[in-house]
């Protein structure tokens, strides 16, 4: 009896029927996006670019198939969802899930970075030496978010085994779907993890584990400006 091949690595592929693919899309642009505010959970629609991003997904994206479509149930999200699914093939219903929305940031909605310098020194100062377990001032951490919104993630996982889904959501989402793509993120790398406005994220999820397929995937966007990637988690030592 022949052996059965394996890669040469002898790293074994992932058994796509015991998987779940998820298309993870950060929403477009916001209005808050390009003013520079810090948004959370606070309602804020698509800004004039963020829409146009949306349909160069969706003109991107026609006719391509998917199982279902989940959404943030935050209209920023949404909106993109709705964009995007009414040229997939089938233009399956957007179902929503408050899992799926970003990071609360509490007292920070609605302010400028520069604004939070001078308005919260000492939780700056609590982020740089904790940037995981530091809560926003009256919302969350990085932990509450990942344990949140991965149960989101692995309950579609755990809905759609063998199939693809797509997700629309908020850049810190995405980048705890990193995470369980790779089995947790290195201390310090997530604030490395630039997620562009509609971009794509492709990663396989099952009872075992993950495998990251894809990152930050916005070549839709090469004809138009260069998309934003600040997000309400921050980048370095920022909130």
């Amino acid at each position: 009896m022949t052996a059965l091949l394996r890669p040469p690595t002898g790293i074994s592929w992932p058994d796509r029927q015991a998987s779940t693919e998820l298309w993870v899309v950060r929403h477009g642009e916001s209005t808050w996006n390009a003013d520079g505010r810090y948004q959370g959970q606070t309602d804020v629609p698509l800004s004039p670019v963020g829409v146009l991003q949306a349909s160069s997904l969706a003109e991107r994206l026609t006719s391509q198939g998917f199982a279902a479509v989940y959404s943030s149930d935050l209209l920023r999200a949404h909106h993109t969802a709705e964009i995007v699914t009414e040229r997939l093939s089938g233009a399956p219903p957007v179902q929503t899930l408050p899992g799926l929305r970003e990071i609360d940031v509490g007292q920070l909605s609605s302010l400028t970075l520069p604004e939070i310098r001078l308005e919260f020194p000492d939780y700056l100062a609590a982020l740089r030496k904790d940037p995981w377990a530091t809560r926003r001032p009256g919302g969350e951490s990085m932990a509450d978010l990942y344990d949140r919104s991965s149960a989101a993630l692995a309950t579609i996982a755990a809905q759609w085994v063998g199939q693809r889904v797509m997700v629309f959501t908020h850049g810190g989402v995405v980048r705890v779907a990193v995470g369980l793509a790779l089995g947790g993120v290195p201390q310090n790398a997530w604030a490395r993890l630039s997620v562009a406005n509609t971009s794509i994220t492709r990663l396989l999820l099952s009872a075992h584990g993950g495998t990251l397929l894809g990152f930050n995937d916005a070549a839709h966007l090469e004809d138009l400006e260069e998309a934003g990637e600040a997000d309400d988690l921050g980048l370095g030592a920022t909130p």
